[in-house]
């Protein structure tokens, strides 16, 4: 098992994939891994250490040739993969939401894609969760980028010459970046306030001492899977004019709602730019989708008429390369260790283990995931399961291929060669009563492919969609 990490070609991309740390973990399950030259360079790993860890390092054409797996921090092009195994293992972030047709070009290349943030939220996968991992260190680094464009100081001073009053810090969004940001700004002595449309963050606010606040008119906006619901046009009046009148007197503002797949929303206008003091601070953690603030421009730093610098780059994680790129990499690390047999040392992907469904987008030449669609697969000459979303929604397609040669007799009969396609909708309890009716009279077989529409969609609205649910709004 050959497992290869390469340098990023993402413009502005400091992370990388692997440090000497899970190199040696990796080892040690068994793999062989190599790394390009300068992969680890811009996150201060020298090759020398990756060397050290048992890896071994050369060009990217060597290190990819014969790769069963690559790790990744961003999406690479289907260009880049040259001389990878068949059907070899991409992991990592996948950004597939707008850029479908690189999806499309990944999937006629022939590998299996994994969009690591895809992961579902659940206790066991926790340690995967690459969201997470980089959403904290975003919302501390946050506040050190406002602390350094905040030219004053943040805590409270008493001194002989008298007292400087501490920062006012506001943080708008209470998920993990924003708690961490609340935590940090806390910890830097400042006056910290936040505010989320889920009633049950306030807890976790106070917790870590600072001041929830939510309007009267908004009493919950909890959805599935932790995440809020859209608001009504009534509750986004009501929370924006509270906002309104809070930002005004703040020094610092930090905005965290930043939605994969979709443009993030906008919560600060223009009118409440120009409200607040010279010199504030305002750092967008959503700026890399368009930004929370009316005003941000995308990876750049400005400086409004009125005095206020909004903070916009758009891969803050990669600020602090080496720390991001240590729990990147372990994340990655805890995916594949669910995969390596203890003993044998051998790597064998299951399927139907709930993780792998969630996110594998490409499999076998074809796009299996029922979140990716993608207009233009007819043009790539992509197999037919791009467009049959029901039994991509499992992603289990090696069980077509298992079932196939186990029925003989249904092989034989062209009316048959139908009912394979709904088993790939991991319908296990009910796949198999199917194939088991088929062959047992001759006048159901032309009305086999009917029946079996009804049966594959049954079980993604009871089962496989339930376990889903979570997983497409945990990526939304």
């Amino acid at each position: 098992m050959k497992i290869a990490v390469v340098r990023e070609r993402t413009e502005g991309e400091t992370r990388v994939a692997a440090t000497p740390e899970t190199v040696g973990k990796l080892v040690g399950l068994g793999a062989e891994v190599a790394i390009e030259a300068g992969a680890g360079a811009l996150a201060r790993f020298p090759d020398a250490d990756y060397a050290a860890a048992g890896a071994s390092v050369g060009t990217a054409e060597t290190v990819l040739k014969g790769a069963d797996i690559v790790l990744t921090v961003r999406r690479p092009k289907a260009s880049q993969l040259g001389g990878v195994a068949k059907g070899a293992m991409v992991i990592g972030s996948m950004d597939p939401y707008g850029n479908e047709a690189e999806i499309a070009a990944l999937a006629k290349a022939g590998v299996t894609t994994v969009a690591m943030e895809f992961m579902p939220r659940i206790t066991r996968a926790q340690v995967m969760d690459i969201l997470s991992s980089q959403a904290n260190l975003a919302g501390y680094q946050a506040v050190i980028d406002a602390a350094v464009a905040f030219d004053r100081a943040f805590p409270m001073m008493m001194t002989a010459a008298g007292t400087v009053r501490p920062a006012k810090a506001f943080v708008m969004g209470a998920g993990v970046a924003g708690l961490q940001a609340i935590a940090t700004a806390k910890r830097l002595g400042a006056v910290v306030t936040a505010t989320d449309v889920r009633a049950a963050a306030a807890e976790q606010v106070e917790s870590l001492g600072g001041k929830f606040i939510m309007t009267d008119a908004l009493k919950d906006a909890s959805g599935a899977g932790g995440y809020a619901r859209e608001l009504t046009k009534d509750e986004q009046a009501a929370q924006a004019t509270l906002v309104a009148g809070h930002i005004s007197k703040q020094d610092i503002v930090i905005t965290t709602a930043l939605i994969p797949g979709r443009p993030a929303p906008k919560l600060v206008t223009r009118a409440m730019v120009e409200s607040m003091v010279p010199g504030s601070v305002i750092v967008d953690l959503a700026a890399e989708r368009g930004g929370n603030v009316e005003l941000t421009e995308p990876g750049k730093v400005i400086t409004t008429a009125n005095g206020v610098t909004i903070i916009g780059y758009t891969n803050v994680p990669g600020r602090v390369a080496t720390s991001a790129s240590q729990l990147f990499s372990r994340n990655l690390v805890a995916f594949l260790d669910i995969f390596f047999d203890k003993k044998t040392k051998a790597f064998a992907v299951n399927w139907d283990d709930e993780l792998v469904k969630a996110t594998v987008l490409t499999r076998d030449g074809a796009i299996v995931h029922p979140n990716i669609k993608y207009d233009g697969a007819a043009a790539l000459d992509l197999p037919k399961p791009v467009k049959e979303t029901a039994p991509a929604k499992t992603g289990a397609a090696s069980k077509t291929a298992a079932k196939a040669p186990a029925e003989p007799k249904v092989a034989s009969k062209p009316a048959a060669a139908k009912p394979a396609a709904p088993a790939k909708t991991g319908a296990t309890s009910k796949a198999p009563k199917a194939a088991a009716k088929t062959p047992a009279t001759k006048a159901p077989v032309a009305k086999a492919p009917a029946d079996a529409a009804p049966a594959a969609k049954a079980p993604a609205a009871k089962k496989p969609a339930a376990k889903k649910t979570p997983t497409a709004k945990g990526t939304t």
